[in-house]
Order: C-alpha cells, then sequence, then structure tokens
C-alpha cells in the first residue's frame, strides 16, 4: 500500500452537558492511501458523520489527530485548516449544498474562482458536460431535479480534482434508479480522477462497492 493520504490517529470525540459525557467516537484509528475507496458504515447515531467531519477538520477530536496529506489538521489553526482543506478535499452532501441564488454554472465555478482560476468558467461547463448537464448551465436549483441538483454537487466537488472526495449519505435524498445513476457517476469521475474517496452509508450494497469497508458500532471499529 503506498503512503497514506489519510490517517486517523487514536481519534475519540465525546461531549458533555447537564446528564454528563457522551462518548461519541472512541479510539478510531486507521489509514487511507491514495486512490483507494472506503464506505463507512453503522446504524443511525453510530458516529459516522461526526467521524466524517473530523477527517475533514470541520469537527475537533477530544483527543488525537487526523493528517491529511502529511499534515496534522489540529496543529494547524481555523485559518490554515480551511485553506488546505480547500486546497485537498472536495465535499457532496445528502442535502445537495448548493447555492441557491448561483445557477448551476455559477455553483460548479465557485470552488475555481476562490482559487483564483482564469478558466473557471470553461473549466466548470466542462465538468457539467461530463456530468450530462450541459442543458441546465443557467439553471438554479430550485428548478433542478434531486439528482439533477447532486449531480451538480459532483461537478463543483470534482471540478478542482481534489486529492480526496468526502461523501456524506450522497444518494440519501434520492430515489433508488436516481441513486444508482448519481453512484455510478461518482465512481466513475472518482477512478477517472485518481481521488481518494471516502463515503459514509447505511446501504450495503453501495458500501461494497468501495474497496474497503469500515464499520463503526457505538463510536468504534468494529470491523476494518
Amino acid at each position: 500500500m503506498s503512503e497514506a493520504i489519510i490517517a486517523v490517529e487514536h481519534v475519540h470525540k465525546s461531549v458533555t452537558d447537564s446528564t454528563g459525557t457522551l462518548e461519541i467516537l472512541r479510539d478510531i484509528d486507521f489509514t487511507l492511501a491514495h486512490r483507494e475507496t472506503v464506505a463507512i458504515v453503522g446504524a443511525s447515531g453510530s458516529g459516522k458523520s461526526t467521524l466524517l467531519s473530523i477527517v475533514a477538520g470541520l469537527d475537533t477530536p477530544t483527543r488525537g489527530t487526523v493528517r491529511l496529506g502529511g499534515r496534522d489538521l489540529f496543529a494547524m489553526d481555523e485559518d490554515e485548516r480551511a485553506g488546505w482543506r480547500a486546497q485537498k478535499i472536495g465535499f457532496v452532501f445528502q442535502s445537495f449544498q448548493l447555492m441557491a441564488n448561483l445557477s448551476a454554472l455559477e455553483n460548479v465555478m465557485l470552488p475555481l474562482e476562490l482559487a483564483g482560476r482564469r478558466d473557471a468558467r470553461a473549466a466548470a461547463a466542462e465538468m457539467l458536460r461530463r456530468v450530462g448537464l450541459s442543458e441546465r448551465l443557467g439553471h438554479y436549483p430550485r428548478v433542478l431535479s434531486g439528482g439533477e441538483q447532486q449531480r451538480v454537487a459532483l461537478a463543483r466537488a470534482f471540478v478542482v480534482q481534489p486529492a480526496v472526495l468526502l461523501a456524506d449519505e450522497p444518494t440519501g435524498s434520492l430515489d433508488f434508479a436516481t441513486g444508482e445513476t448519481v453512484m455510478a457517476l461518482m465512481l466513475d469521475l472518482n477512478r477517472e480522477q485518481g481521488t481518494t474517496l471516502v463515503l459514509v452509508t447505511h446501504d450495503r450494497e453501495i458500501a461494497a462497492r468501495c474497496d474497503r469497508r469500515i464499520t463503526i458500532e457505538a463510536g468504534r471499529i468494529a470491523v476494518a
């Protein structure tokens, strides 16, 4: 296995309130190689999405750390972490997370513009063509179907050619047939770009398409 692009090192996450302390994650430890695909599976409430947020540096662990591209995310300040995340990670969410006031083309252009790319419009249009939405460039999210919105989200995630794609239940809001189409497209794009994919899902059939499965039970790794 090649050098790890992601190393999750003895991560714990707990929260404390008036009722006591809740352990969400307990000693999570694994590595992912470049180009590897992994599904994180488990029952609702097992800690899957919390783990994904920590891998992204969007949430902080109580103990332990995450190394992304060899750098310790939690040795950085928030601005450094955000900058490193923008360079390395693409995101796909169950709820699409598109900007309602931007067209499909503008949504996909946005991360390129933030990165200072002068070819943002052409690159975004080409990526939308790749996901089958050449006829929807000027359409706003409100007039797109759920499947079309998720394809825009895929285009936005992949257009920056991230080293890592993090996907949180990407087919969870879609019907079965549309979800199958979106999942196949995501895996195709992932292979084309050589991206490392971390996919949170409760769907075992989707998980079976990945190279590895990490099962989380009550905040611990049960199977890896």
